[in-house]
């Protein structure tokens, strides 16, 4: 009996770990502005509206920027062998989040809002709702394969009429521990993502 209720209560447990998880809507992955013309719009906005984006927005500012592309697996950016070792963490209001591209969700890694971390270096940051980090412990091609990550994502918002700025001012070692990142795994990079503020 003691072992059926401690099974139980650890299946209760472990089934609420991820209660917060975000499921995510599929990605619209056709149609937008044509490329030539998202190269040309794509700019850094320092301005952001401080509500959230649309799940629909998010899951194909996602997509874009780290989802799967093909029945084998392939992702939406190259990575040196395939190897895909880097990860996509998501920081909301909500909490901390890392992308699971398969299962098309964002698992909950915390409910600690931690964007003021990686914000308050530069204030205008504070208001963007959606930050994006990449993060990899690749220190040959780490940096490059979120240079691509963060280039699909910009002329993703460029298509959707969303603000974003890539940044690299913040601290390095505090946000490795409130993330809990191990070893030589790092936010090599961020990006602040929010609808325009109106004028």
């Amino acid at each position: 009996m003691k072992k059926f209720v401690l099974g139980a209560m650890m299946m209760l447990s472990a089934s609420s770990v991820y209660a917060a998880d975000i499921k995510l809507p599929e990605p619209e992955t056709s149609g937008g502005m044509p490329l030539m013309e998202a190269i040309a719009a794509r700019r850094s906005g320092r301005t952001f509206d401080t509500k959230m984006l649309s799940e629909q927005n998010l899951s194909d500012l996602l997509w874009a920027t780290w989802g799967i592309s093909s029945e084998d697996g392939k992702r939406v950016v190259p990575t040196a062998r395939n190897l895909q070792d880097i990860d996509l963490y998501v920081l909301l209001p909500t909490g901390s989040y890392v992308y699971d591209a398969k299962a098309n969700s964002l698992k909950q890694l915390g409910d600690k809002d931690l964007r003021y971390i990686v914000a308050k270096d530069q204030k205008f940051a504070q208001d963007a709702p959606v930050h994006l980090l990449f993060v990899t412990k690749d220190k040959k091609y780490g940096e490059m394969h979120a240079g691509s990550m963060y280039q699909n994502a910009s002329l993703y918002c460029a298509s959707a009429n969303l603000k974003c700025v890539v940044r690299g001012l913040y601290n390095r070692a505090e946000i490795k521990q409130a993330l809990n990142l191990e070893g030589e795994t790092e936010v090599v990079m961020t990006e602040a993502v929010g609808y325009p503020k109106a004028q």
